[in-house]
């Protein structure tokens, strides 16, 4: 297994994303962009690269907060509302990740797929809507994108997205938007798991440390929502041809 720390610029930013990959399997390899959760790129998504890196895939975490190290709270906020305010920013952020990763020799550009955490969601499923060729996009505890039926129409790839529907930050208003969107434009497979009395960051184990109301790690919804994800990335990338 090869993992390593790249470093990039976007708009100047120094960024520094983690890649990951079995080189003891032959060929090219289906690829995975794991963008990270609010803060920043910490051991939870750098482990998820890992293990698709175990399971034939070439992962690449990237980095939107800079210096591939999680943020104080504080700091990451401010950074995560300009992001979240400037979609056009999102878009060039998670494309300066793509070309990272498939600009690594081993990459098959034809079987490529992004999932995201909480933000990382919101980005991934933006860089879909940017036009990029994605099999696959997948959003775990994601923000509610904003609704733009026409960028969406520009989504090739099978959408999911994993929720709590305890998440404070997510409400059925919300979840029912992004329904709407994907409806309106016309994008041929998405799908929405729901998690009853689940709430938000589910995923991560590191939260429950935080004492935030409505932010929990479950045991059950992690496995369960990983489980459909690799499920998708099994149907849509087909990693054991490589």
């Amino acid at each position: 297994m090869r993992i390593e720390d790249i470093e990039y610029t976007v708009d100047g930013r120094r960024l520094v994303g983690q890649l990951a990959v079995d080189e003891y399997r032959p060929g090219p390899r289906p690829c995975v962009l794991v963008c990270h959760e609010g803060p920043g790129l910490d051991q939870h998504v750098r482990g998820r690269a890992v293990r698709l890196a175990s399971l034939g895939y070439l992962a690449f975490a990237l980095d939107y907060q800079g210096d591939g190290q999680p943020k104080e709270r504080d700091e990451a906020m401010r950074a995560l509302g300009e992001l979240i305010q400037d979609r056009a920013l999102t878009k060039r952020i998670a494309r300066g990740g793509l070309d990272v990763l498939l600009a690594q020799d081993n990459a098959d550009a034809s079987r490529v797929a992004a999932i995201g955490y909480c933000f990382g969601g919101v980005m991934a499923l933006e860089l879909a809507r940017d036009g990029a060729d994605l099999k696959a996009i997948v959003g775990f505890h994601a923000g509610a994108p904003t609704p733009a039926p026409a960028e969406s129409r520009n989504i090739n790839g099978r959408v999911l997205y994993c929720w709590g529907s305890a998440d404070p930050f997510v409400s059925r208003e919300a979840r029912l938007a992004f329904e709407d969107d994907l409806t309106e434009a016309g994008v041929a497979d998405w799908r929405i798991e729901l998690y009853g009395g689940v709430g938000h960051c589910f995923t991560n184990p590191m939260v429950d440390g935080m004492a935030m109301p409505g932010v929990k790690y479950d045991a059950a919804a992690d496995a369960r929502s990983w489980r459909s994800a690799l499920r998708l990335l099994e149907e849509t990338l087909s990693p054991g041809e490589g």
